[in-house]
């Protein structure tokens, strides 16, 4: 649950029903707001750290200006834009290098245009089934206490045949989900990782085990279930900590269908720049010099673990998750 020390809300949001109750509300709970006639501005901060920090204590209430959805190839065809930014500080996270030097958390109040968007987008694509993103720029579930987006997109798509929509979470706050008429139209996909990573670089995040618990709910209410084990870190002893994290997942979602997504860290020189400017005595792994350098899909270079270091990494978790998971529920390793 995101608690914000401050709110920025923007004056055309106060012309929907939702903008006035959230203004009420966070009055109510003697919250800084300010006004906003138009540009985000507001967030004190001198230092990279300082603008970082309280940028990620902020809550934007506004309205989605453009209609317009961004492509999400290749795990869906459209992001569905409910929520921008996240309240919590990965270090590795790509959104360090996305959403400016305050990256503060914006929640969309105008949720019946956008939603009808999203409805045209699919009667345009009939009688394919179109899948919306949730969670492309964000992690959608803190917020959900104030805007109840999920819970709509979730009924919405799950009475449409012609749609499914997916996110992705580090949260276990997923109580209010729990009833809904999804008809497994909605699959619902947790980023997990070893105790020993989140510890270390997933600050302000949930830990494993509310993770874990928030899967389990999430599975007994006939969900479909993802897991993200993301990134994957080659460290001293990281076989070891992974094949717990595995057998824990095993053990508990026997019998579950149970999709995994395996994704090994990688960064690029300008997100380095950025983390280190915020974080200088970060002890992500990011010498260049032990990496080797590889062009991405969107033609930038970004430095990965060695083709050996990478089939390994394969090999291990292919033969660990198939102990417990057909082969068929790994959608990918990279």
């Amino acid at each position: 649950m995101f608690i914000p020390s401050r709110v920025i809300i923007e004056e055309k949001a106060l012309e929907y029903k939702l903008g006035e109750e959230l203004l009420n509300r966070f009055r109510k709970e003697e919250k800084e707001i300010i006004i906003s006639k138009g540009r985000v501005s507001g967030i004190p901060g001198n230092t990279p750290k300082e603008m970082y920090v309280e940028g990620k204590s902020t809550l934007v209430v506004g309205v989605r200006k453009t209609l317009d959805f961004q492509s999400c190839k290749p795990s869906a065809h459209y992001q569905l834009p409910l929520v921008s930014g996240c309240m919590g500080m990965c270090e590795y996270c790509y959104l360090n290098t996305q959403l400016g030097k305050r990256p503060y958390t914006k929640i969309h109040v105008n949720l019946d245009e956008i939603f009808g968007k999203a409805l045209k987008y699919v009667e345009d694509r009939k009688p394919e089934v179109t899948i919306f993103e949730g969670a492309a720029t964000s992690d959608p579930i803190p917020v959900e206490q104030y805007t109840g987006a999920l819970e709509k997109a979730i009924e919405l798509f799950g009475s449409n045949e012609y749609t499914k929509f997916r996110f992705v979470t580090k949260y276990g706050d997923v109580d209010s989900l729990l009833n809904l008429k999804h008809n497994g139209r909605t699959t619902i996909r947790f980023s997990i990782n070893t105790d020993n990573i989140i510890r270390k670089f997933e600050h302000k995040t949930n830990g494993i085990n509310e993770r874990i618990e928030g899967a389990y709910k999430i599975a007994k209410a006939n969900y479909p279930l993802g897991f993200i084990i993301a990134p994957v870190f080659l460290y001293d002893n990281w076989q070891e900590d992974y094949k717990e994290l595995i057998n824990r997942i095993g053990e508990l979602f026997k019998g579950h269908q149970v999709y995994f997504e395996i994704i090994s860290h990688r960064f690029t020189k300008r997100a380095k720049e950025n983390i280190l400017s915020i974080y200088p005595k970060s002890l992500l792994p990011m010498e260049e010099e032990i990496r080797k350098f590889k062009y991405g899909q969107f033609g930038y270079g970004k430095y990965v673990y060695s083709n050996e270091e990478i089939n390994n990494m394969k090999n291990f978790f292919y033969e660990n998750i198939t102990k417990y998971f057909d082969e068929k529920n790994i959608n990918y390793i990279i």
